[in-house]
């Protein structure tokens, strides 16, 4: 019996502790939108979360028109939770030509965003109480992505520069880690970790690895495409086995709110088969089902297409030239 003027929760006590210490940037993103309706849009900057300015290249928009134009039966039906097998062989073909692996549609699977390609391998890998290590400062989502998955967030701490500290993620490691997880360019440092510090990184998984411990990397590369000056950014799957790679369109095609993705699991990695059963499996229970049909085909399309960043790196240039 519940006492006379007492009453149950309404909603999960970790939620509501959640939504005490939820995204700030969030918030301020919101209240971005009502100064704008307020003030015109020509006199608010938004420096909050992610969301690019700049619009999708006409490429997109005239796949767009194709594809939703053409009538064709089961076109916008169910298919394999994984994705439709064209695109995913389409996006596997341009993977293994980035990263210098050999790849095919099966180790694909079409996601909701990067959002939902992490939370869906995190669930897909987590035990509870299972731990991922991640280098700070991060993107803050991560701790209840991994948290949503009964698992811990254990953080460790970068260099001066916000380069990887090899001692502080050996000293982050223990029995219980099951993946490390890195973000490059990084959110929010803009840092992209050199190929070197990629490989010391690998070789201090292997050593794990030579003990019986297999650790996944997890590469989140949302900002892969949005880089300046002839940087280099890592090729994960050709440097270490046990790697998972999660990516979007949201800023390469400048397409959040279309929410669409992909994770690319290494053809090298330990467990291979069952990891990618376990990854089709968790895309339609975590609630997903699939990767939005439309964009699907649309991305599938557009493979060799990124949005123009020239204005990201005038603005960039004017904001150092002003500090």
């Amino acid at each position: 019996m519940i006492a006379e003027g007492r009453y149950r929760m309404s909603i999960a006590g970790y939620i509501r502790e959640s939504m005490t210490r939820s995204s700030w940037i969030r918030k301020m993103f919101e209240e971005g939108l009502k100064l704008k309706a307020r003030y015109g849009e020509e006199n608010v900057f938004d420096f909050s979360i992610g969301n690019p300015d700049l619009d999708p290249p006409e490429e997109f928009f005239k796949a767009m028109r194709k594809f939703s134009g053409e009538q064709v039966k089961g076109a916008h039906g169910y298919m394999p939770n994984a994705g439709f097998p064209d695109v995913r062989e389409a996006i596997a073909a341009r993977v293994a030509m980035e990263h210098g692996v050999e790849m095919h549609a099966g180790h694909v699977v079409m996601t909701c965003g990067a959002a939902g390609g992490l939370n869906t391998v995190l669930k897909t890998l987590l035990n509870p109480g299972e731990e991922v290590v991640v280098s700070r400062p991060y993107f803050m989502e991560y701790a209840f992505y991994v948290a949503n998955h009964n698992g811990l967030l254990i953080p460790a701490d970068t260099r001066p520069d916000f380069s990887l500290d090899m001692d502080a993620i050996r000293g982050a490691i223990n029995e219980k880690t099951k993946a490390v997880l890195i973000n490059s360019p990084n959110n929010p440092t803009g840092r992209v970790y050199p190929e070197e510090q990629i490989r010391e990184l690998a070789d201090i998984l292997l050593e794990f690895r030579s003990r019986g411990q297999t650790i996944y990397l997890i590469s989140d590369e949302p900002y892969r495409e949005i880089i300046y000056d002839g940087v280099h950014v890592a090729i994960i799957l050709a440097i270490y086995p046990h790697s998972i790679v999660v990516n979007s369109y949201s800023k390469s095609l400048s397409i959040p709110g279309e929410r669409i993705g992909y994770i690319a699991v290494n053809p090298s990695c330990d467990g291979r088969d069952e990891l990618l059963a376990g990854l089709v499996l968790c895309n339609r229970i975590l609630g997903f089902v699939n990767a939005p049909a439309l964009m699907q085909r649309i991305v599938a399309e557009l493979s060799n297409v990124t949005v123009d960043i020239t204005p990201y790196r005038e603005r960039r240039e004017l904001l150092a030239m002003g500090l």
